[in-house]
């Protein structure tokens, strides 16, 4: 029974950190359409810093500690292809977290050099990768 509830947690913070991590790049891309100081630029400087405050870090701790307490658990995942290729997923995914965050601080002192087409096809890179990891999980396709 607890193995369950540990399951439901690690699902319920997957799915805040998702949307956490599509929803970043857009208030990076309106705070680059608009010039630092300005209400705009300001108001999504501090609605991102919000949002990896209160989301964002505390659901990837969450994720990373429930999905590590699973495989405690169960140490036989391990040995299972496709849990494998959903940990390389999944580690890559905290990369591109990471890197949102760095891009977000530059961005934050005007001096990112990203444009806002790279920015744009930025975001569609977690839910690609949500994609993948969900058909590993579910079909285990090998």
């Amino acid at each position: 029974m607890l193995d369950l509830w540990v399951k439901a947690g690690h699902i319920i913070f997957v799915v805040a950190w998702m949307a956490g991590l599509m929803i970043l790049p857009r208030y990076r891309l309106h705070q680059l359409s608009s010039e630092a100081g300005a209400p705009l630029f300001e108001t999504m400087k501090s609605a991102s810093a919000k949002l990896r405050r209160i989301i964002l870090t505390p659901a990837l701790i969450l994720v990373w500690g429930l999905g590590l307490t699973l495989i405690a658990r169960n140490p036989d995942l391990l040995s299972v292809a496709s849990m494998q290729a959903k940990i390389v997923l999944v580690i890559g995914l905290t990369g591109f977290h990471g890197y949102m965050i760095s891009l977000g601080r530059k961005v934050d002192m005007g001096v990112s050099s990203i444009s806002t087409k790279s920015l744009k096809l930025l975001n569609e890179l977690p839910f690609i990768l949500m994609i993948a990891i969900v058909i590993l999980v579910v079909v285990k396709p090998f």
